[in-house]
């Protein structure tokens, strides 16, 4: 491997938090990844990382060193965006997103991304798993939610609340909750305890929030699973709107208790790394996004009082392509 392909493999071991990270990010071997970078540290004369047993750290010659390799890698990305396809957006952009909000909003927009953008390949990766949302290779991440401390740049584009609902079915046979202590005596639905969504905000007779973690005889680490079960009458389930918006417009489930929603919102943010150059390819999709969350509310941001529906991104899609409209679930 030459001196560049040195500095890639460094700066994905920097970006993916350890060698082994990096190795998966580039399909080679941990002993691979390992090997290249101390041949490269021969070559410079200096240690690049603090090598720990589980992490690696970089020294301050290994800061000096990734801020100096990123300016030549950016220099030689910027070189080749100017030349290839005569300046259109090419190469692969690699997309984390939580399952349901990539099935329901993000690949009904896909058509119209690629008309705009028809030199540049998507890699969508669809997963609920906790840890760096960047790992293996990915340049955006999908977040819904408050974040943790990160070193992640966020862009907000869209925000959603939670609703609580359950079958016509399940009702029928339990009865309806009228008080959020009510939901101890149901059959509640939800997320693994260690998952974020697994605590429902309501407010009590008071007007105080209340953060319950309703624990059901069964959990899901997906919406859609936790989704198909309240369909079939298994129980109360707590949902983002923008998961549940068509089976409320079709009756097939029922919002319970809305007057004690607390009002809450959680934020959409798409994630990226905020210590590299925004290249091309990262920039034209987080512009695509903003577009198509912003130029009217989306469908779950209104109120659910309203009986007038519509598919979310319908008008979006108008604007990128007409005729092209987003297909309930």
């Amino acid at each position: 491997m030459n001196r560049f392909g040195e500095m890639l493999v460094f700066v994905r071991a920097v970006e993916d938090g350890g060698f082994s990270a990096a190795a998966r990010s580039l399909t080679m071997t941990p002993s691979a990844v390992s090997k290249l970078i101390g041949r490269l540290e021969s070559r410079l004369g200096v240690t690049l990382f603090n090598r720990a047993s589980r992490t690696v750290t970089l020294t301050a010659e290994g800061e000096a060193f990734y801020t100096s390799a990123l300016r030549a890698i950016e220099a030689v990305e910027d070189a080749e965006a100017s030349v290839l396809g005569g300046g259109a957006t090419q190469g692969t952009l690699r997309v984390r997103s939580m399952p349901t909000f990539a099935t329901h909003q993000l690949a009904p927009l896909i058509p119209a991304f690629r008309r705009l953008h028809p030199g540049l390949r998507l890699d969508f990766v669809l997963s609920m798993e906790p840890g760096n949302l960047l790992d293996g290779g990915i340049d955006v991440a999908i977040h819904v939610g408050e974040l943790a401390d990160s070193s992640l740049t966020a862009r907000r584009f869209a925000s959603t609340r939670w609703i609580i609902c359950a079958s016509p079915a399940y009702l029928a046979a339990k009865g309806t909750p009228r008080r959020p202590e009510d939901l101890a005596a149901h059959e509640c639905l939800n997320f693994p305890s260690t998952a974020p969504w697994s605590i429902w905000s309501l407010r009590d007779a008071a007007g105080e929030t209340r953060r319950l973690k309703p624990a059901g005889s069964v959990a899901a680490n997906t919406g859609q699973m936790l989704l198909a079960m309240a369909r079939s009458g298994a129980g109360i389930v707590r949902l983002a709107e923008f998961h549940i918006i068509h089976d409320l417009r079709a009756g097939r489930l029922v919002e319970i208790l809305p007057e004690r929603h607390s009002g809450a919102e959680d934020p959409i943010f798409a994630l990226y790394n905020g210590r590299r150059h925004l290249s091309p390819r990262i920039r034209v999709f987080l512009d695509f996004l903003e577009m198509s969350f912003s130029q009217q509310p989306p469908a779950w941001e209104r109120s659910l009082n309203e009986r007038v529906w519509k598919t979310p991104h319908d008008e979006q899609l108008k604007e990128c392509d007409p005729g092209t409209h987003a297909q309930p679930a």
